[in-house]
């Protein structure tokens, strides 16, 4: 009888662990940096954002502050909600949305052929394109931009953000480099060219220039040229006709009296 009884319950352990393996296993997988789900709500605008990107998208302390998160504020006050920051992977912002997660990305998201299959984009509200990073010493072997890049392709370790607008550049436009490094953030490519161990990284141009003016004591500057001519613009749902029109009609005003460009002139002191 007592082996009986021991037999039963080494079985309703077993028992419980798959079932308890079956749960995990079946449960929905989430991002390690993204946000709980937040119930769609007309008084709240939901939106996908991937903070480390710096100055457009990133944290202070605790606070989710740059370019896109005061732009955000503007846009929930214009259309009278509050804002709800859905803190996502990058790779994650586009599925989020797709699956309603979201409503709207504004992480900095460049416009492109291959994303406009997928969703829709407002109209685009900063200029921009792919700069690259590289150490003071290494100057002089770019004079001409792009194409001293290019000349220099296959002695070169380039890095660059995975899933981003760059790493697309950098493999069709210099897939013959020694090394293509993908990184997960920004910040760890640049430490990586600090450490002498890539030749440069190539980026969105606010980006590059965030970094360059943070690790300027440890000798990187930007090359000054812009590789590309990119538009930055908000990402929703193809079906989301009224957001996308709120969107575009907001951003139609801000230009109009010049509000957008104080905004943007605030965290990229750059721009024109």
């Amino acid at each position: 009888m007592h082996r009986d009884r021991l037999k039963n319950r080494s079985g309703n352990i077993v028992l419980s662990l798959l079932y308890f393996i079956l749960i995990v296993s079946c449960a929905p997988t989430q991002s390690k940096n993204s946000t709980p789900y937040v119930e769609p709500s007309e008084d709240i605008l939901r939106i996908g954002v991937s903070t480390s990107a710096p100055p457009l998208i990133y944290k202070q302390g605790k606070d989710i502050v740059g370019l896109e998160a005061e732009l955000a504020r503007e846009f929930a006050d214009y259309l009278g909600k509050s804002v709800r920051f859905i803190e996502l992977d990058w790779q994650d912002q586009i599925p989020a949305l797709l699956n309603n997660r979201i409503d709207i990305i504004m992480s900095g998201m460049s416009i492109t052929k291959m994303r406009q299959i997928r969703i829709a984009f407002s109209e685009p509200y900063f200029r921009t394109g792919q700069m690259a990073l590289i150490r003071r010493k290494d100057a002089d072997r770019y004079p001409h931009g792009y194409y001293s890049i290019f000349g220099w392709t296959l002695r070169m370790e380039i890095g660059v953000v995975k899933g981003t607008t760059g790493e697309s550049f950098v493999k069709e436009n210099f897939g013959r480099a020694k090394k293509i490094i993908s990184y997960q953030t920004s910040k760890e490519a640049a430490k990586a060219l600090a450490g002498g161990e890539i030749d440069m990284v190539i980026h969105d141009a606010p980006i590059i220039l965030m970094l360059a003016a943070k690790n300027e004591s440890k000798g990187l500057v930007p090359l000054p040229s812009l590789l590309t001519e990119e538009y930055l613009a908000w990402g929703v749902r193809k079906n989301d006709v009224e957001l996308l029109q709120s969107a575009n009609s907001f951003i139609k005003t801000y230009k109009k009296d010049s509000r957008l460009h104080e905004i943007v002139n605030r965290w990229i002191p750059l721009s024109k």
